[in-house]
């Protein structure tokens, strides 16, 4: 019991944080753990896409898979190698809008880093 506790306690960290972009509601929704990092990025609580991305000591690029819903959307994939470069960790990630606007798409993930800057420790 002690364990779960130390555990819940230091080794993980949840962090909740909205924005408005283009007009549109935008919730980020992210659970770190120590070796771990999931973020959920949407205007409603959906996971329609989920990516997987993790650093490898062949490559520059972060080796990346896509486990949930459509192949052809590579939004989740890149903000996860994004994420992963950054972090140095495994990154899954969730991105469910329907802007699929490459502007907008940058938005979401300068306010990201904006946010990784001001809360450190959260990621």
């Amino acid at each position: 019991m002690e364990g779960l506790r130390a555990t819940a306690g230091g080794d993980v960290s949840l962090h909740n944080f909205s924005t408005r972009l283009w007009g549109q509601l935008v919730h980020f929704h992210v659970m770190r753990l120590k070796d771990l990092l999931f973020l959920c990025v949407g205007a409603m609580p959906h996971l329609h896409n989920l990516a997987m991305a993790t650093c490898s000591c062949y490559d520059s690029i972060p080796v990346s898979t896509s486990l949930l819903g459509d192949t052809c959307d590579t939004t989740s994939i890149g903000l996860a190698q994004c994420l992963a470069r950054k972090t140095n960790k495994q990154v899954f990630v969730s991105y469910n809008l329907q802007n699929a606007d490459s502007n907008f798409t940058l938005l979401v993930e300068n306010r990201i880093k904006e946010e990784m800057e001001a809360f450190p420790e959260k990621f």
